[in-house]
């Protein structure tokens, strides 16, 4: 085993309390931060990213088809395998909301696309939970057995806000223990059951929930009215019979005194290494401890604990996830006054076997090794219509690519890959770089006609490598091939402005002089009269 001391590349205030390490087809994602910049990150995602002794994130994006997932902080997941034509994903309960609001919904998150520039799309969606739902709480666990074929959730323990009924303006904010009831939860269906057991007397939160096959264990866990933390270990067994379910629970005084501990997979299926969490109020639990589950039951061995430095040994928290494969992320946030720069102390612990020849530093990697040695290509900003350094993929070692905090910018690039012409042919999900230039996304050009303008990829447009180079010099819009194409008007000639002719000005209303119609006698009377 081993203790690696990590470098977090502009997103050490992002790593906080709470937050979840979801391992979802061979990469690793951070979730639920307390408040996160919604205009760099508006899903709460970030891909994580360990190489060379960096901690690096990025953002990810959801499908259109995606719910609203809240940053949810301790909240209840349990990794479900692909199983009938469904894919792997993650189910998510419960947790706590930036607004200390507790949730109460269920969601299942998995990946929705992957497209050739490695970009990760997930898809979150929500599922309707009826029967008896449990209700809002954090600090619980949930986990999926099988049983006659069946699949089923089960969830337990938690804490809530006191009942409406007892809340005042004092303890408006207080929490209480969940009533220790086991809740069963038909993922087919969404129906959920509650179960009461005479084994589980008292309510308890963060603690560690293990299952294999029809069984589930759950070791330690803190109980809120007594504020203890006893040794206990129950093992729950669940038959999905025909009819209703039968749960039986057995109690084991051979448990671990420990609360939001960390359990990581090592070695075969069903072994897991438990490092990290508490073991008292104001002390932490430095020890190791082996867990096996097999048919007999489980069996657990001390282990030898990695070399904990002073900041982690005189440190008085600690937090973090597992990063699977025989890793963990231990995370120390920083003391002291005035406080360091750094906000969190970052560690990655390795329990990895000697035989074991991959490097434990890619097993989190949120990209292809492809494109590792190979030097930078160069290209032209016409060809990054939208995008910004921190935007990048992982295609390079420099600050490029990490997910910067400090940018309040929107990035929003959704009309990205939609704003082109109606004979667009490149289909995002199977997009292959055309061309030598191309590091992620496709060369865009802007067409100066149509509705204001528009985008149009460039192998649309059918030009020629040097042609898109040449283009890309300056700042000069182009047309499309749907409105004259480079070939015959390279460049938007000026609007040509018509001199305006001067008219001059007419007397709409011009009065014309009086003229009287006389007869000759009438004239020579008039000149009798004023003679």
């Amino acid at each position: 085993m081993s203790l690696q001391h990590l470098t977090a590349i502009n997103c050490a205030g992002i790593l906080q309390p709470g937050c979840s390490l979801l391992y979802l087809e061979d990469e690793v994602y951070l979730f639920g931060q307390k408040g996160w910049p919604k205009r760099s990150c508006p899903t709460g995602i970030f891909g994580v990213r360990i190489k060379r002794d960096e901690l690096k994130l990025r953002a990810i994006s959801f499908s259109n088809t995606s719910c609203y997932l809240p940053p949810l902080r301790y909240p209840a997941i349990a990794r479900l395998k692909p199983h009938d034509g469904s894919p792997e994903s993650y189910l998510i309960h419960g947790g706590r909301t930036p607004n200390n609001e507790l949730s109460s919904s269920l969601y299942m998150l998995s990946v929705d696309s992957r497209g050739c520039n490695r970009k990760v799309t997930l898809r979150c969606l929500e599922k309707e939970l009826v029967g008896e739902p449990p209700g809002p709480r954090y600090g619980h666990t949930i986990s999926v057995v099988h049983s006659r074929g069946k699949t089923a959730c089960v969830l337990f323990g938690g804490r809530s806000y006191m009942p409406p009924t007892e809340r005042t303006t004092e303890n408006w904010n207080c929490v209480v223990d969940c009533p220790p009831q086991v809740y069963l939860i038909d993922l087919e269906f969404g129906c959920c059951s509650a179960h009461t057991l005479p084994e589980l007397t008292d309510g308890q939160s963060f603690h560690l929930a293990l299952a294999r096959e029809d069984c589930v264990y759950f070791l330690g866990g803190h109980i809120l009215s007594t504020d203890c933390r006893p040794p206990r270990l129950f093992r729950l067994r669940v038959e999905l019979l025909l009819g209703s379910p039968l749960l039986s629970c057995e109690v084991f005084n051979e448990g671990l005194s420990i609360t939001s501990a960390i359990a990581t997979s090592v070695g075969s299926a069903h072994e897991y290494i438990i490092l990290g969490g508490y073991q008292s109020e104001s002390e932490k639990r430095m020890q190791c401890t082996y867990v096996a589950l097999d048919d007999v039951g489980i069996r657990m061995e001390p282990r030898d604990p990695p070399p904990w430095g002073s900041e982690i040994s005189q440190s008085r928290t600690w937090f973090g996830g597992s990063l699977e494969k025989g890793n963990a992320l231990i995370i120390i946030p920083s003391e002291g006054n005035p406080a360091p720069p750094d906000a969190n102390y970052c560690y990655q612990v390795s329990f990895r076997h000697e035989e074991d020849a991959e490097d434990p530093t890619q097993t989190c990697s949120q990209e292809s090794t492809d494109f590792e040695d190979s030097a930078p290509l160069e290209d032209s900003e016409e060809l990054y219509f939208g995008r910004d350094p921190n935007e990048m993929e992982f295609s390079s070692d420099g600050e490029g690519d990490a997910y910067n905090e400090d940018d309040e910018e929107d990035e929003s690039q959704t009309g990205y890959w939609i704003k082109c012409c109606l004979s667009c042919q490149i289909d995002i999900n199977t997009w292959e770089p055309f061309y030598s230039t191309e590091l992620t996304r496709p060369a865009m050009i802007f067409c100066s006609r149509g509705e204001g303008g528009h985008w149009v990829h460039a192998q649309c447009m059918e030009l020629p490598e040097n042609l898109l180079l040449r283009l890309s010099q300056d700042n000069s819009k182009y047309y499309c091939l749907d409105h004259g194409g480079p070939a015959k008007q390279e460049m938007t000639p000026p609007r040509q402005i018509m001199p305006l002719k001067k008219v001059p000005m007419k007397i709409t209303h011009r009065k014309a002089p009086i003229t009287l119609k006389m007869t000759p006698a009438k004239k020579s009377f008039l000149r009798r009269l004023f003679d």
